[in-house]
């Protein structure tokens, strides 16, 4: 008898322990239950570069959490990527003219998007498409930047490239057929 109790014990330890890990998991993917999205909405950005932004990534605003990525696609139109984001309802004070930036939390750490208020009376609301955005830092850039630009040479041949890829870039816009 005295057996069976401790077998007992013991298997309600290691479910108690199986459960706590599921929970711990749940937690850290970002996951939440009953989230049946009512009492958030839905506003849309675009960006030249989200490299490492990811679906559940957060949303902050003064480092205070506000919402999360839901969704991220190409709009081939645009020639960049569409990214779509959930803020808390109770969020009803972001300027229209808001700046969605991509940040890095730490030096490699998670990305997120953070705003930058604007000056608008009209706040975000349901289906809002925030114009201003900056892109994400890419380390590689900085680092051909930083290379590129170690003598006066290098930093005219840098800024060369860079004009002749703005150009590239608003060629390809404006003529959607020249990439074939």
């Amino acid at each position: 008898m005295n057996n069976r109790a401790l077998e007992i014990t013991v298997g309600l330890f290691v479910l108690a322990g199986i459960l706590a890990l599921a929970l711990l998991a749940f937690r850290v993917s970002g996951l939440t239950l009953g989230d049946t999205g009512q009492g958030s909405y839905k506003v849309t950005a675009y960006f030249d570069n989200v490299d490492g932004l990811k679906v559940r990534s957060r949303v902050a605003f003064a480092g205070v959490t506000i919402g999360k990525v839901t969704a991220i696609e190409m709009a081939p139109k645009q020639y960049q990527a569409k990214v779509t984001l959930e803020l808390n309802g109770d969020v009803n004070y972001l300027p229209e003219d808001s700046t969605a930036i991509i940040y890095t939390a730490g030096l490699l750490g998670e990305k997120y998007v953070g705003f930058s208020l604007g000056g608008e009376e009209e706040v975000l609301k349901e289906g809002s498409v925030i114009k201003d955005t900056q892109s994400t830092l890419v380390l590689e850039d900085l680092i051909n930047k930083f290379v590129m630009g170690s003598d006066d040479s290098g930093k005219e041949v840098a800024k060369q490239l860079q004009t002749m890829n703005d150009t590239l870039k608003e060629l390809v816009k404006t003529n959607p057929n020249i990439t074939n």
